[in-house]
């Protein structure tokens, strides 16, 4: 039966071949048949026309690129591609909140008490709103919570505290009809609220099935929507990437289609009854995974002439930069879409420890909008951004004659640069520390986190025999070591890479530099087009990009997206690394935020070979790990244990903050190993999608550990979990004993 699926409400359907096409007895529902042969026989998949605004154009479907079997609309997911155009919707009221795009970006958290301790979770409510958040959710899990939120709210109201409160709902309808009556919004997670938990079994089902099915939903849900119709209340339809249900996986996969099409047949229940006060949400721990599912998410929404708001969010981010750059990389990747109506950083920490760098994100993202930061008009052509596909520039290859290897100045997985000083050259062998290199006797080899070139703005003088003798070493090791033009015309320095512009490539001035000498060109990607001409003859190994920090309206993100789209149309294959300069006294969040943002929102559609960070002021280490990390959090290179830990909540049967602590410190030593650390399972095993291995809240003070989405070991008592946990990694050939320090 059906295995791939288009959304709905329309009421025509064409194609060139029928044969293909199937239909539910529902005109809300219309579904392609054969994806097999849409996959692979043909480009052009269906026609549809939106019924709710018949004069508008046929929206057609494709494979988002090539041989894919995810069909999208060719419609826009964005306002602008060439600069940040905040996408309008319409407002939704939270209490005396108003969300949409006429309003500030809101910030939210979720507080992590037990929701029956009325008092403790009033003062964290207390505690959230004074450090200025606009909204807070508790989660809400039976009864005695429901009954305990009527209280929570009258002692809040008493306290002069009128911060809308939100409702966390997983499996219990007459729990969310019960809460209702007193919260301001509720939070429906349409995998699982109508739904059983999933069992990740492929099911088969005819069209009479999978209509009864909705109409399930739909007996069960709509009791709720009447009800926060009747009380003025608010509703978010947040899909879970973990927590689909067995039937939307059927059709869809584990996918940014199945989580779209997961919130929609709850929504068209909403506005089959005139409800229109709620907004979607489209989570993941994933960023690659959860931009996708929001852009798809838009441009569907668009297809159909909806309007309503999105609350953005990276799930179980985890905690520290770590944690700020994943929740960056997802969140701030939409915000410079101009996508997103209130955000939470989900970080497994205080929850008002996640005001602060949310307040941070969200005022990047209003600013960004407010000056349309963007680029002069130009066409998309080349940028998947429904399905993830690397652009992976040419590496270095070795040319006759050069007597150094320069294969290693880039890695295959996204290379990491660093600005180095002449001052750390005073210290050959602190740098090479520094650089994460291994050291042999005092000489620096290359590791599986070094860095992988250096800048140097001014070279050491000729007679510093000591400071040219250690970036010897460290181009003897295939790192590569990058300076400009001038320097190295002035005070050359064998075997390194001359930094060139535009201007001086088209000049001609660096055909002064010995013959095979390697290039490196900077530029901004805004230059006119026939200054970028000079691209199509350059012999370069890799290209900055750079935008300075200073430029208030230009947006390095479309900058560099229509660098790509010029190399792609001309057949050029450079490397590109994004290089970004920060200002000095920057906070640390906001470096973190800025690089995640800026280049993680290239990093996720698969443009850029790497990262160059710099800041005047912040420690070197702290700048290598910063970039280390954006890498990781793209998808891109491993080089430590990835972390699915979730932020904790009322439902959490551990200490989330100080399990968490105590595993990192055992196990950060396992690149290419993902370790889930998650307070409950509330929303499933497939929350943990991404993860080897699950270490979960079974029972108070019991820990059940997963292999994958399969739970292997129950109950183990929590003082013996790690231990088991390790054992397991263990038995699965995936455990090394951490580095000896020399």
């Amino acid at each position: 039966m059906a295995t791939g699926a288009v959304p709905a409400s329309f009421t025509g359907l064409k194609s060139r071949d029928h044969r293909g096409l199937g239909f539910g007895k529902s005109s809300d529902f219309v579904r392609v048949s054969d994806l097999q042969r849409v996959k692979f026989g043909r480009s052009k998949v269906a026609v549809i026309r939106n019924s709710n605004n018949p004069g508008s154009e046929t929206v057609e479907l494709k494979p988002a690129s090539e041989g894919s079997p995810l069909l999208v609309p060719r419609q826009k997911y964005c306002e602008s591609i060439h600069k940040t155009v905040r996408r309008k919707t319409r407002t939704v009221m939270v209490g005396n909140v108003a969300l949409g795009s006429e309003h500030p970006i809101r910030i939210q958290t979720m507080t992590t008490t037990d929701t029956k301790d009325i008092a403790g979770t009033v003062e964290q409510v207390m505690r959230i709103a004074d450090q200025g958040a606009d909204l807070v959710r508790i989660t809400v899990q039976g009864r005695k919570e429901a009954d305990a939120c009527f209280e929570i709210k009258n002692s809040l109201v008493q306290k002069n505290y009128n911060i809308p409160l939100v409702a966390d709902i997983h499996f219990a309808p007459p729990v969310a009809m019960r809460v209702a009556e007193c919260f301001d919004k509720i939070r429906v997670n349409p995998g699982n609220f109508a739904d059983r938990r999933a069992q990740f079994e492929q099911l088969e089902y005819t069209d009479d099935d999978y209509q009864k099915e909705l109409e399930h939903i739909e007996k069960v849900f709509s009791p709720l929507v009447e009800k926060c119709k009747k009380y003025g209340r608010a509703m978010r339809i947040g899909t879970n990437h973990g927590s689909l249900s067995d039937r939307i996986m059927s059709y869809y996969g584990d996918s940014p289609r199945g989580m779209v099409e997961s919130a929609f047949e709850y929504a068209r229940i909403c506005r089959k009854l005139d409800f229109h006060n709620f907004v979607f949400s489209m989570k993941a721990s994933n960023p690659v995974i959860m931009v996708q599912a929001y852009r798809l998410l838009v441009a569907e929404m668009n297809v159909l002439g909806w309007d309503y708001p999105l609350h953005l969010g990276v799930t179980e981010a985890g905690e520290g930069e770590d944690g700020r750059m994943k929740s960056a990389i997802g969140i701030g990747t939409l915000l410079m879409d101009g996508l997103g109506d209130t955000i939470r950083v989900s970080l497994t920490e205080p929850p008002e420890e996640e005001i602060d760098p949310c307040r941070r994100l969200a005022n990047l993202g209003m600013k960004t909008a407010e000056l349309q930061k963007g680029v002069a008009p130009f066409e998309e052509k080349n940028r998947r951004y429904f399905d993830f596909q690397r652009r992976s520039g040419q590496l270095p290859v070795q040319k006759e004659g050069e007597e150094v290897d320069y294969r290693g100045v880039l890695h295959r997985d996204g290379s990491v640069l660093m600005s180095v000083s002449l001052d750390q050259l005073k210290s050959p062998e602190l740098l090479y520390k520094s650089l994460a290199a291994k050291l042999i006797v005092g000489m620096p080899f290359k590791d599986l986190a070094t860095v992988d070139s250096i800048l140097l703005r001014e070279l050491p003088s000729q007679d510093d025999k000591d400071a040219r003798l250690a970036l010897k070493r460290l181009i003897d090791v295939s790192m590569g070591v990058i300076t400009p033009l001038s320097e190295q015309l002035t005070k050359p320095l064998p075997n390194a890479l001359a930094m060139v512009t535009l201007k001086e490539l088209s000049s001609g001035a660096h055909q002064l530099l010995p013959e095979g000498t390697r290039l490196v060109v900077s530029l901004r990607g805004d230059e006119p087009q026939e200054e970028l001409e000079i691209l199509k003859t350059a012999d370069a190994t890799m290209i900055l990009h750079h935008i300075p920090y200073s430029d208030e309206k230009t947006s390095r993100v479309h900058a560099a997206r229509r660098l790509f789209e010029y190399l792609s149309e001309n057949s050029l294959d450079f490397p590109v690394i994004h290089h970004i300069e920060f200002p000095k006294g920057i906070h640390r969040d906001d470096l973190v935020i800025g690089a995640g943002t800026n280049a993680g929102a290239l990093l996720v559609d698969g443009l850029g070979d790497g990262i160059l960070l710099e800041s005047p002021d912040q420690e070197f280490e702290f700048l290598r790990n910063t970039s280390f990390n954006l890498l990781q959090g793209c998808r891109m290179r491993n080089t430590k244990t990835e972390y699915v830990s979730c932020p904790s909540c009322g439902r959490t049967l551990f200490d989330l903050q100080e399990i968490s602590a105590e595993i990192r410190d055992r196990t950060s030593h396992l690149p290419g190993v993902s370790i889930a650390i998650m307070g409950c399972i509330v929303n499933g095993p497939g929350e943990m999608a991404d993860a080897d291995f699950g270490y979960v809240g079974g029972a108070p003070g019991k820990i059940d550990l997963y292999v994958g989405k399969t739970v292997v070991k129950r109950g183990i008592a929590m003082e013996h979990a790690t231990d088991a946990l390790i054992e397991l990694i263990k038995e699965h050939g995936r455990w090394v004993d951490p580095p000896v320090e020399e």
